[in-house]
Formats: C-alpha cells, sequence, structure tokens
C-alpha cells in the first residue's frame, strides 16, 4: 500500500493515517457488536470506550518515544513486567486462575504487559549483537522467553503463555536464526510435549480432550464449543440482524461478550460481515508488516513485525477456538471483545510500530 499521506498533522503527531483510519473502523465496529453481545448494555459498552480511548491515548504517547530511549528502558520494563508476573502467581485473583493484580483503584492484567516487554527486550537484545544468532545468543533468548512464560503459566493462563512465547519466536525468526537451529528448537519443543501434558491442570487437559472431540460431554465441557460453531454456523450469508441472535440473547452461548463475541458476530452479521471483519484485520496486519518491514534498523524491524504478528496470532487463535479448530484457550478477539487491559496493550504495540515507522519517513 503506497505511504500516502491523509491530510491533517497525523505525520507531526508521528501516527499513520492509514493504520490509524483501520483501528479505529475496527474498534467503532466491535463496540457496536459488543452492545448487542452485552444484551444492550450502554454502560459496558461506555466503559469499554473510555478504554479504547484510554488505549488511544497510550498509542500516541509511546509513538513519540525514540527508539534509543525504547532501547535504554527495555531490560528495566522486561525486568517490572516479570516482577509483576511473580506477584500476580503469589497475590493474584481471578475466578479458578490468579490472572489479575487488584490494587484497589485499579485491577489489571501483568500477563498483558509482558507482551509488550518481551518483544521489546528480545529486539533490544539483538539489535546490539550480529545477526543471525549464534547458540549463546539464542540459549540468552529462550531464558528471557521462558522465564515469563513459565510464570504465565503458573497462574495458569495457557492462551497467553502461547502467545508470549510466540511474540518470542518471531523475533527468533525476525532475527534470522539458522534453519539447523529452528529444527534443533523444534525438536526440543516436540520432545517436550509430553512433559507439558502431564503439567498441564486437568481442566486444561479436559479442553484438549473436548477440542479432539466435543460430543464426548455434550452438555458438559463440550457446551461451550458446540454452541459456538452452532452460532456461527446460523448466521448465513447475511447473518439473523444486529441484537437478533439467538444463541447470545438466549444465553446458549458462553461468555458472548468476550471470548466468543466472534460467534454473535458471525450470526448477526453473517458470512459477509465476518469477510468484512476479517478484511480489516487483514487490512492492519499488512499495513504493520509494510511499516515493520521499512523500519529502517534491526531494532525496528524486529519489534514491529514482532508486534504485528502477536495481533496476528490473537486473531486466528480466537477464530479457531470459536469455530472449533483449536482448544479454548481464553483468547480474547483483538481489539473487540470487552475488556481493558489486553486492548490498551495492542494499541500500545501499534503506537511503538507507528512511532518507528514515522522516524523513517519524518526525522527529527
Amino acid at each position: 500500500m503506497a505511504s500516502v499521506a491523509l491530510p491533517g498533522q497525523l505525520p507531526r503527531l508521528r501516527l499513520d493515517p492509514w493504520m490509524c483510519l483501520f483501528l479505529v473502523l475496527l474498534l467503532g465496529f466491535g463496540l457496536i457488536v459488543l452492545y448487542s453481545a452485552t444484551e444492550q448494555n450502554v454502560g459496558m459498552v461506555w466503559r469499554q470506550a473510555v478504554r479504547l480511548g484510554l488505549g488511544l491515548g497510550v498509542m500516541l504517547v509511546l509513538a513519540h518515544l525514540p527508539p534509543r530511549l525504547l532501547q535504554i528502558w527495555a531490560p528495566w520494563l522486561y525486568v517490572a513486567a516479570v516482577a509483576l508476573l511473580l506477584a500476580t502467581v503469589l497475590f493474584g485473583v481471578g475466578r479458578g486462575a490468579q490472572r489479575w493484580l487488584d490494587l484497589g483503584v485499579v485491577r489489571f492484567q501483568p500477563s498483558e504487559a509482558m507482551k509488550i516487554a518481551l518483544p521489546l527486550m528480545l529486539a533490544a537484545w539483538f539489535a546490539r549483537r550480529p545477526l543471525p544468532p549464534g547458540w549463546l545468543a539464542l540459549g540468552f533468548s529462550l531464558l528471557l522467553i521462558g522465564l515469563p512464560v513459565g510464570l504465565i503459566m503458573l497462574q495458569p493462563d495457557l492462551g497467553t503463555a502461547v502467545l508470549v512465547g510466540a511474540s518470542g519466536a518471531t523475533i527468533l525468526f525476525l532475527a534470522g536464526l539458522r534453519w539447523r537451529l529452528i529444527l534443533a528448537v523444534g525438536a526440543a519443543g516436540l520432545a517436550a510435549l509430553p512433559v507439558l501434558w502431564l503439567n498441564l491442570h486437568a481442566y486444561q487437559k479436559s479442553r484438549v480432550l473436548t477440542f479432539i472431540n466435543p460430543e464426548r460431554d455434550p452438555l458438559g465441557q463440550g457446551w461451550n464449543i458446540i454452541q459456538s460453531k452452532i452460532a456461527v454456523g446460523s448466521g448465513g450469508l447475511t447473518g439473523k440482524g444486529w441484537t437478533q441472535g439467538s444463541q447470545s440473547h438466549l444465553e446458549f452461548l458462553p461468555e458472548p461478550h468476550t471470548d466468543f463475541i466472534f460467534s454473535v458476530l458471525a450470526e448477526e452479521f453473517g458470512f459477509i460481515g465476518v469477510v468484512a471483519v476479517l478484511a480489516l484485520y487483514a487490512a492492519i496486519v499488512l499495513r504493520g508488516l509494510h511499516m515493520a518491514s521499512a523500519c529502517r534498523d534491526s531494532f525496528g524491524r524486529l519489534l514491529s513485525g514482532a508486534l504485528v504478528m502477536m495481533f496476528f496470532l490473537y486473531l486466528v487463535v480466537n477464530v479457531a477456538m470459536v469455530s472449533g479448530l483449536l482448544p479454548v484457550v481464553g483468547v480474547p478477539l483483538p481489539l473487540v471483545s470487552y475488556g481493558g487491559t489486553s486492548a490498551v496493550s495492542l494499541l500500545a504495540g501499534f503506537g511503538l510500530i507507528m512511532g518507528l515507522y514515522s522516524r523513517r519517513r519524518f526525522m527529527s
């Protein structure tokens, strides 16, 4: 896509006009779907809008941070994020899992901060070293990835752990990791699968088994995915109409405003609505990859590429999850599902991407 600047001051704000347009369209449509998914709860929609506004403010601020400053702060931000994850394991709150820190005035999910801190740390680490990385650099990088992934698994939060680990793996791939090292790491990962299975919680094992055969427990563990697939399929070509979805409004669909909001979208807007939203997501991802490839140094390319691919993985995991193609792991639909911490962290990532890209086009 050509780098065409829209009228106004967006370049001076270090914001990419096309990316901002795509993001605003997605956020606006997300609020429309959320209104229906929450049973037309204006209060919840308003709270989400406020959170999105906060996220856009964070995006604007981070777009102005110089890359040199980001590299200096990276280790400290990583250490702070690890400390928050440790505090979550020890003092966290939540339903059946300790994923949140409640400070009284604010409640947030520290694992979301690691989705920014880890790529930032790895990008800063590789920016100061020759690429592709050798064995020593790879070993230290795997430690940097494994520590937060392990702490998130202890909460337990398998979905977020996978996304954080994938963001680190993306950095390694973009850093030009040699194929023999990739194969070695892949073989080690496959060898570790039995150990991982043995250490999964009972409900996590049940989710995997239910994914393989949802009908094994249609009124229990298989209920969620069966109802979600019914909602997705019943939308047809044009959908049942906004606020007219029966699966969500008759309470067949679990968590319609968070993990399964894509099912609400598919039921009410149909195949046409799904294609339109996926096209909007594709525009964001493709624009992000273009911006990452245009960055002038390895730090910008690595960080931007990892953040874009993490956003893409968010989308793939959620859509595959509600469609029965992956186990249910509790990953929200990016920038559409109800929730503040995830939205703020994703918009913060886009702020970093646009800030790095702007310094290629508008030097200051």
